[in-house]
């Protein structure tokens, strides 16, 4: 798709536009790939629309919901959990 004779032909009129291949598997480095992924999964899966009217609707719904719970991304592996240890005390009388 993106070395279609249209792609290459309309990169050759717009110089100042470059076109960087991205290795694949590596669509998880763009956060927005991330959002889109929940995003579809909570407002489009396994719904059908007749209208769209009724996807304005289910987008914003999903919006609202994701907007309620959202937190800052954080990169990598949680931290694990921090256990505290009760210690226990023998009084000796």
């Amino acid at each position: 798709m993106h070395n279609s004779v249209s792609t290459r032909t309309w990169l050759a009129d717009h110089p100042r536009t470059k076109h960087v291949f991205i290795p694949v598997g590596a669509c998880w480095l763009n956060l927005q790939e991330g959002w889109w992924r929940i995003f579809r999964k909570t407002a489009l899966a396994g719904r059908s629309f007749g209208d769209p009217g009724h996807i304005t609707h289910a987008t914003r719904v999903a919006t609202d919901q994701l907007n309620t719970r959202a937190r800052p991304w954080i990169w990598g592996r949680p931290a694990p959990p921090t256990r505290h240890v009760r210690r226990r005390y023998v009084y000796i009388l």
